[in-house]
């Protein structure tokens, strides 16, 4: 099987457009094409669709990306292994327009000599990132298990920074006009937050935030992925959702929606990595250090219980403690 055609499928598959694969892949888009067609008459299957806005994996191809992901990271761990210390700081992502995206890009931007390698795993259960960390197909992973006690003892979890939310809602929504919203505000208002996975640390964060305020967070309907949800939220005047401050969200400008901060108290998404305990990446250390200069929030942010209690390393140090 050629490597980089299973390379090819994988970005494509993660961006969404031959295009946007080719230009990161540094080859032309009818490249990316004939290599992603070999690979489909290999496998006898086809791997994508074609929509409006790009390309999507076939259910074939969704039953394949995780393995695909695991042939191109062995890949390239083999050859890292004869070229030592040239390997790639390899971050798994929620999603490439997550605020965990966001922020590792403004870390490169200020640093573009550095090789890193950011991908999505596309997993809700966080015991998958774990396995993906344990196994060396990632350097780290943005999830947090919310038991400390479940992870393996040879991986750790420690803070990377916490994400504060906003209401994101259209211009007829009866809070569209207001500066600040308290999450008082929010009660009684839908808000509506499609692929909660049950199992997931979003899942678990959602039910302690209800709780906590008396929301009303609706996860009911299929996800038919961000352009449709902000598309529903430009017409509707009832329907709210929930968005990290640092989140890549681009909509059309006569959908004219407004990202409303959360204050009185703050409330925010607690990110944290998964890495290993012993001999992690050389390059985590100064990643870490960028996630500690982000500014700091106030206060009064309410965060879920996991990320308040003191969790312990089996070592005897704060989850918190360095990545060295």
């Amino acid at each position: 099987m050629d490597t980089e055609a299973v390379r090819s499928f994988v970005r494509a598959a993660e961006l969404g457009q031959l295009r946007h694969a080719a230009d990161e892949l540094g080859v032309t888009q009818q490249a990316v094409s004939k290599r992603i067609a070999a690979l489909e008459r290999t496998l006898g299957v086809r791997l994508f669709t074609r929509t409006a806005r790009g390309v999507e994996p076939t259910l074939d191809g969704q039953a394949f990306l995780p393995h695909a992901r695991s042939v191109v990271a062995h890949a390239d761990r083999a050859v890292a292994a004869i070229r030592r210390g040239s390997g790639a700081l390899r971050i798994d992502v929620l999603g490439l327009r997550s605020a965990q995206a966001v922020v590792l890009h403004d870390y490169w931007r200020s640093r573009p000599e550095v090789a890193l390698d950011v991908v999505t795993l596309r997993v809700d259960d966080p015991r998958l990132a774990v396995a993906a960390v344990r196994a060396g197909d990632v350097d780290a992973s943005f999830r947090s298990v919310t038991d400390p006690a479940a992870l393996p003892p040879e991986l750790r979890m420690i803070h990377a920074f916490h994400s504060p939310l906003e209401l994101l809602v259209g211009p007829r929504h009866p809070l569209a006009g207001a500066r600040t919203v308290t999450p008082a505000q929010l009660r009684g208002h839908r808000i509506w937050v499609p692929g909660i996975a049950p199992g997931s640390e979003w899942a678990e964060f959602y039910d302690e935030l209800t709780t906590a305020f008396g929301l009303r967070v609706d996860a009911a309907g299929p996800n038919f992925g961000n352009e449709v949800l902000l598309d529903i939220l430009a017409d509707s005047d009832d329907v709210a959702t929930l968005v990290g401050s640092r989140d890549r969200y681009v909509w059309p400008t006569g959908h004219d929606l407004r990202r409303i901060p959360i204050a009185g108290p703050t409330l925010a998404y607690p990110l944290s990595l998964i890495v290993p305990r012993e001999n992690p990446h050389p390059g985590l250390r100064a990643v870490v250090d960028h996630f500690a200069s982000l500014p700091p929030l106030p206060e009064d942010t309410w965060l879920p219980t996991w990320a308040t209690a003191p969790h312990r390393d089996t070592d005897g140090r704060g989850a918190g403690h360095d990545a060295r």
